[in-house]
């Protein structure tokens, strides 16, 4: 039986700052903390600021390391990818950690000492399945194939959602889908509410990248007449940039000016064509938004009975959702507290006790299998 040694098991998580990643870790590493565990947050890819490290240590409990390592789709050749696993195996033998928790598949084809948990959060592999046609370009198709080799080397394979595990298990070829484990964020307190939603529309992401249908976003701000609010980069790191003129494109926010946006109770819209969890709908419906999203496997998961789903291609359709929610104030409340009141299943301690069943059942050989249904 392999358990771990110390009164207090170390993790090492993996990071990266460029995305939903950034906030899911910090919000287990607090939940780990909290269950008397050390965890300490290597970050791959660009880093935070000294003073975003520091916030973030502050709000975790969790050590943050900028490693300078490379992610696994900004890297410039699989060599590069298993030069980060290898850092990462002498990082988790210096930190005489317990398990390895990756945010991507990619970084296990490297011999870690400890068990490796893996979380499919997304990948270039299901991602181009859902959005694009046709066979991957070469640069990509190395990047999967990383990725296909992580999946064989780890102890278990999480996933945020029922349909992006089975979407995993189909594009790899797996035995068997990922665990589910759903990612969750903690409810803030309940608005007083003394006011009536505000009239905009109001959605959030990378919206240089693909998946998010900038450009049908783009058509749904012409065709009504609340204002769309867009929270985003529209440059990606990769030189990409998408051109958006009847949005209204705030930039990137942070956590308090994304929380500014929402606590005014707007329509939130997300036209995604491939969305493995959606990281900044949970925080709109905790925020108690009406919610009109893309019909997809996920978010039919997630929020059917809650929200008002669309095609991600019919741009006049998700207009007349909007203007639908605006005829009928009564409705878009009654929604917006419908899909908060959802939102409270999918909660940080839920989403922690979920993956600390998996590390003991990795600790204790128990096959995670026999965890009924934990968080799941």
């Amino acid at each position: 039986m392999r358990l771990p040694v110390k009164t207090h098991p170390h993790v090492l998580m993996t990071a990266d700052a460029l995305g939903g990643v950034w906030q899911y870790s910090l919000d287990l590493a607090q939940g780990l903390v909290r269950r008397g565990l050390t965890v300490t947050i290597a970050v791959l890819g660009p880093a935070p600021s000294p003073a975003q490290i520091a916030a973030a240590e502050s709000a975790s409990g969790a050590r943050i390391q900028a490693t300078d390592l490379a992610l696994e789709w900004l890297a410039k050749d699989p060599a590069e990818v298993l030069a980060a696993a290898e850092a990462l195996v002498r990082l988790a033998a210096s930190l005489k950690a317990d398990i390895v928790h990756l945010h991507s598949p990619a970084f296990a084809s490297a011999h870690f000492p400890v068990p490796v948990v893996a979380v499919c959060h997304s990948c270039v592999g299901t991602w181009w399945d859902a959005v694009e046609t046709g066979p991957l370009p070469r640069d990509l198709a190395w990047r999967r194939d990383c990725v296909a080799e992580g999946c064989t080397h780890v102890d278990t394979l999480l996933a945020p959602t029922e349909a992006f595990a089975v979407a995993t298990q189909r594009v790899y070829g797996l035995a068997e889908p990922p665990r589910v484990v759903r990612n969750g964020r903690r409810t803030p307190a309940a608005p007083t509410q003394t006011t009536s939603p505000a009239s905009y529309v109001f959605t959030a992401g990378r919206l240089w990248d693909r998946a998010k249908n900038a450009a049908t976003l783009d058509q749904v701000g012409a065709r009504i007449d609340w204002p769309l609010r867009a929270a985003g980069p529209l440059e990606g790191p990769a030189g990409e940039r998408v051109q958006a003129p009847h949005l209204d494109c705030l930039g990137r926010l942070d956590d308090a000016g994304v929380a500014a946006q929402l606590g005014a109770r707007p329509v939130f819209l997300s036209l995604a064509r491939y969305e493995p969890f959606g990281l900044a709908v949970l925080e709109a419906a905790s925020a108690g938004c009406a919610l009109v999203l893309s019909d997809l496997a996920s978010f039919r998961e997630l929020w059917e009975g809650v929200a008002l789903f669309v095609d991600p291609s019919d741009a006049a359709g998700a207009a007349a959702a909007i203007r639908q929610l605006a005829d009928d104030p009564a409705e878009r409340v009654r929604r917006g507290r419908a899909a908060r009141t959802r939102a409270e299943l999918y909660g940080v301690d839920a989403m922690t006790d979920g993956v600390l069943a998996v590390f003991r059942a990795c600790w204790t050989d128990t096959p995670v299998r026999a965890l009924a249904g934990a968080a799941a």
